[in-house]
């Protein structure tokens, strides 16, 4: 950064650091304790896509690297486009499994950015639910800004946040998470898979 950033309040962008995503075990463990939410299991990462043949070659080397243990019982990983266009990767693991799911999700990030696609990367995300099964609640990181942010939508449908479930959730993760501090960009992600 030079000084006409810093007269006029440009700061630098913070890079994506994927490692942070092994912190999402150790806030598992806080929300359970807290507030009662369980991994679901289900995680997924979002991408845009990119025509081209090399894109096609480094996503079908991802889904190959997350369906390798499909012989052994695994759950293949699913793929699909959201309405605006969006692809995402859903990977599924048994819900007491969140080290394995989060060591996928760290393996698509990982494998996309090595191949130059990092500028594609979205966000991922990782699902929980509340004792009752009734509540959703997602755990967010934007790649483009190494921070996580809650995300829970309202149960019954429609596009309505539980918005002081979101900044309770943010209150009691600060120690576990780097997370967003910028409330704007704590984007919803309806109709996420793994939500």
């Amino acid at each position: 950064m030079g000084i006409l950033d810093t007269l006029f309040g440009r700061t630098k962008p913070v890079k994506p650091d994927l490692d942070q995503l092994f912190g999402v075990p150790s806030a598992a463990l806080t929300l359970e304790a807290a507030a009662g939410f369980r991994p679901t299991g289900l995680g997924s990462v979002c991408f845009a896509s990119v025509e081209g043949g090399a894109f096609d070659e480094v996503e079908r080397q991802v889904r190959a690297l997350l369906d390798a243990d499909t012989e052994r019982g695994g759950v293949p990983v699913e793929a699909s486009k959201d309405s605006y266009g969006y692809s995402w990767l859903l990977a599924r693991h048994e819900p007491g499994e969140l080290p394995e799911l989060v060591n996928d999700l760290h393996a698509v990030n990982s494998e996309l950015e090595a191949h130059g696609f990092g500028p594609q990367l979205l966000c991922s995300l990782v699902g929980f639910r509340d004792t009752d099964g009734r509540r959703p609640l997602a755990l967010v990181y934007l790649y483009k800004r190494g921070t996580f942010y809650p995300f829970a939508p309202l149960p019954g449908g429609g596009e309505k946040r539980d918005n002081p479930l979101e900044l309770e959730v943010n209150a009691m993760l600060g120690n576990d998470l780097r997370l967003e501090k910028d409330l704007a960009r704590w984007f919803p992600v309806w109709g996420a898979p793994g939500l």
